[in-house]
């Protein structure tokens, strides 16, 4: 059985770009009579609050968008975690890095579109004692985990192969913030791992995120997820859709339309509907296709996003 599923992080209202990401994993899990479960990917304690973590949920209701069985939250597995943190620890797939380069960013799912900067090495340890790494204590770390000098290929559902060498395009990665916070690389294989995920539809920002995970997962023993990656919502700069975008966000969009209004529009951006007509998502089960997804960012105008004279009013 597909068990598919949607990890918002509640740092701020959706936008229409998740939305978006969300119809789609649904609408791919459900279509094949799949489960769709919801994981709220609360790990950064500075910047994740419970408010915004129900309104995520209360929006998705009110959109049709219905999981399975009850929501996973990240902040209550730190035990989880620390195990599988113990066991990289073990077979010397660690070390501790001293950088100032900010790694606040390493609980938040991390976009190509950001200007990904490669890790040079700088804190890797020179040499091996034994199955540990020699390094010299400085005080308060974050975590790398060492990556080989390998290549990973899979198969995107969307996007076809896709190959990357793990030394030259990712560099050693943060497992653990210098705060003790979890990273996110390492709770959503775990996360994905235990809750038997095998498919995974997000963004194509995060297509450079799979070789880690993909990689990572191997390594704990999990069976890597399928990975179907989207194209973005974009603004007319170029920008993709984010929290800032306060006039695309869910408490606007709620207050100027319906939900079959909302569900029409992204549906039509995605391709499934020839117009932007009032519609919900159990009504575009019939229709739904990868091969109508479009590949390249999908620009949506500034201003009101759904017209209303082109919503059948």
């Amino acid at each position: 059985m597909i068990t598919g599923r949607f990890a918002p992080s509640p740092t701020g209202r959706m936008h229409l770009g998740n939305v978006f990401s969300a119809l789609l994993s649904w609408l791919s899990a459900k279509s094949k009579e799949g489960r769709w479960l919801l994981r709220i990917e609360d790990i950064d304690p500075q910047r994740s609050h419970m408010e915004y973590a129900k309104l995520l949920m209360d929006d998705l209701q009110w959109l049709g968008l219905t999981w399975d069985g009850e929501p996973v939250f990240q902040s209550q597995r730190s035990d989880i975690y620390e195990h599988y943190y113990q066991l990289l620890q073990q077979h010397g797939l660690t070390y501790p890095c001293y950088c100032t380069r900010a790694d606040l960013l390493a609980t938040q799912a991390p976009h190509e579109s950001d200007g990904r900067v490669v890790y040079p090495g700088t804190c890797r340890p020179k040499k091996v004692e034994g199955e540990r790494w020699s390094v010299e204590e400085k005080g308060p770390a974050a975590t790398r985990l060492i990556v080989a000098d390998e290549n990973i290929s899979f198969a995107d559902g969307h996007y076809g192969i896709q190959s990357v060498n793990m030394a030259q395009q990712v560099g050693d990665y943060i497992i653990r913030r210098k705060d003790g916070a979890w990273a996110y690389q390492l709770a959503v294989v775990v996360d994905d791992g235990l809750m038997g995920i095998n498919e995974v539809v997000r963004g194509r920002d995060l297509l450079l995120s799979s070789p880690q995970q993909i990689s990572l997962s191997r390594i704990l023993g999990f069976t890597p997820p399928q990975f179907i990656h989207l194209p973005l919502l974009i603004n007319e700069a170029g920008q993709r859709l984010s929290k800032r975008d306060k006039s695309l966000d869910m408490g606007v969009l709620r207050q100027q339309h319906t939900a079959p209004e909302i569900i029409g529009q992204l549906a039509f951006y995605a391709g499934l509907l020839p117009d932007p007509q009032p519609i919900m998502p159990c009504q575009l089960l019939k229709v739904f296709s990868w091969d109508k997804i479009p590949h390249n960012d999908i620009t949506v105008r500034s201003g009101t996003v759904l017209p209303i004279e082109a919503l059948c009013l």
